[in-house]
């Protein structure tokens, strides 16, 4: 055991003993969660007064691109898993919905090369009856035209009973996508494009994680996959299909670093520094872990609380991260979040600043 894991979890002890002294401080009966404030947030997801708003991705670039009649610095799509995805500015405006089915969780891609103009690539994870898979849509980050938006581009077809969860990665120069059935069935893909410019998907791995399972993220530099067991944990796997099977548990839903449901999993990049964030959907906290050493390490827990204008987040299912610039409101980073319980109308997401994350947990 390295010096800095068994401080680590001394000092998560300390955390934990410290909860008896100051119970507000804590999730339920686990360690203390610091509190944080969104900055912002979208408004209520079009199917009201159910359980619809579920998973984020955020894009952002340093060279403006004009979508929804708007020239925006990036954008924040979001499922609404009763009736399709929205597309949300970076100050939470609406930019655009797509009517397209039963989605549940999305992510954004770049690297795609179509017709020979680079393009951004979202997936996702697609329950609509008939067409079980996922489902792709492209963006023109260089178009000008006045309709510039996101675009359906098609469909990978699935043996998976429920699509569920969806993430993207890089690997070997290509893209590839993971797919996660509610059973927890995990299939992972090479995505492509044919001769005529449509996708295609060469089915490279399959596994089980055991029980129902939802969000992923890939840590490209660390080759690694993590998926989110609901009443389980986190678990590390290879990226790299030759892995195989092969898993190491990184947090367990004990009641005190997590609390089943675990939903929604995402990775920072903050300089040299990787953060594994992970959605604590039973005590509406969220886990963090510094993930670029040679194993993950404890960083500690934030909850967000009401604000001023913005209130807070309450069982929160799915999350996205993205680190350094990402408009001009968020010049280190934002964590976009779904709140399950908003104040004013149903679901929706709210916008956290990363560096109040950082500071609340001292990074």
């Amino acid at each position: 055991m390295t010096l800095s894991l068994t401080l680590n979890r001394l000092l998560a002890a300390t955390a934990l003993a410290g909860c008896t002294l100051a119970v507000a401080a804590c999730g339920t009966t686990g360690l203390p969660s610091a509190p944080v404030r969104a900055t912002l947030e979208t408004p209520s997801v079009g199917t009201a007064g159910e359980d619809a708003a579920d998973d984020p991705a955020i894009w952002a670039t340093s060279t403006p691109a004009r979508i929804g009649g708007r020239t925006v610095q990036g954008f924040v799509a979001g499922t609404d898993k009763k009736a399709g995805l929205y597309i949300y500015g970076l100050d939470g405006a609406v930019l655009q919905f797509l009517a397209e089915g039963l989605l549940n969780n999305v992510d954004v891609i770049e690297g795609l090369v179509v017709d020979g103009r680079p393009q951004l690539l979202l997936g996702a994870s697609d329950r609509t009856p008939g067409r079980h898979g996922i489902a792709l849509f492209l963006f023109d980050p260089a178009g000008t035209e006045a309709d510039n938006a996101v675009r359906p581009w098609g469909h990978v077809a699935t043996d998976v009973t429920e699509p569920y969860g969806f993430c993207f990665g890089h690997r070997d120069g290509g893209i590839d996508g993971i797919l996660i059935g509610k059973a927890g069935e995990v299939r992972q893909y090479r995505l492509d494009i044919d001769a005529a410019g449509r996708p295609v998907a060469a089915e490279l791995r399959r596994f089980d994680v055991g029980s129902i399972s939802e969000g992923c993220a890939v840590d490209e530099a660390g080759d690694a996959l993590y998926i989110n067991q609901e009443d389980v944990g986190v678990w590390r796997y290879g990226f790299n299909p030759a892995s195989g099977t092969i898993r190491r548990s990184v947090g367990v839903t004990d009641g005190h670093t997590l609390t089943a449901d675990v939903e929604g999993a995402t990775v920072l990049q903050d300089g040299a520094r990787r953060y594994l964030i992970v959605s604590s959907q039973g005590d509406s906290t969220f886990g963090v872990w510094r993930v670029d050493g040679t194993q993950p390490l404890w960083a500690g827990r934030f909850r967000v609380e009401d604000g001023p204008t913005v209130d807070g987040v309450s069982g929160t299912d799915g999350i996205d991260a993205l680190g350094g610039p990402v408009g001009p409101d968020f010049p280190e980073g934002v964590v976009v979040v779904q709140d399950d319980v908003n104040d004013r109308g149903t679901q929706n997401f709210k916008y956290i600043d990363w560096r109040d994350i950082r500071t609340a947990l001292g990074l």
